[in-house]
C-alpha cells in the first residue's frame, strides 16, 4: 500500500465504487446517488494537490486512516 493518504484515499474510493456499484458509474442508475457520490468525491480527490484539506475530509468522510 502506498504511504500517502491521497493514495489510500483514492483506493478505497475506487474498492467502494467496485462492490457497491459492480459496475463503472457511467453505466449506473442515474438515481443511485451512493455511486454518484463516490464518483464526485474520487474527481475531487484527483483534483486535489497533496497536502489539500479535501484529501483529509474525504479521509474522514470514508474512515481512511
Amino acid at each position: 500500500m502506498s504511504d500517502s493518504l491521497k493514495a489510500r484515499v483514492r483506493e478505497k474510493l475506487l474498492r467502494q465504487i467496485t462492490e457497491d456499484g459492480k459496475r463503472p458509474v457511467a453505466r449506473a442508475e442515474q438515481d443511485d446517488q451512493r455511486l454518484v457520490s463516490l464518483h464526485d468525491d474520487l474527481e475531487s480527490l484527483d483534483q486535489a494537490a497533496e497536502g489539500d484539506s479535501v484529501i483529509e475530509e474525504l479521509a474522514a468522510k470514508y474512515w481512511v486512516p
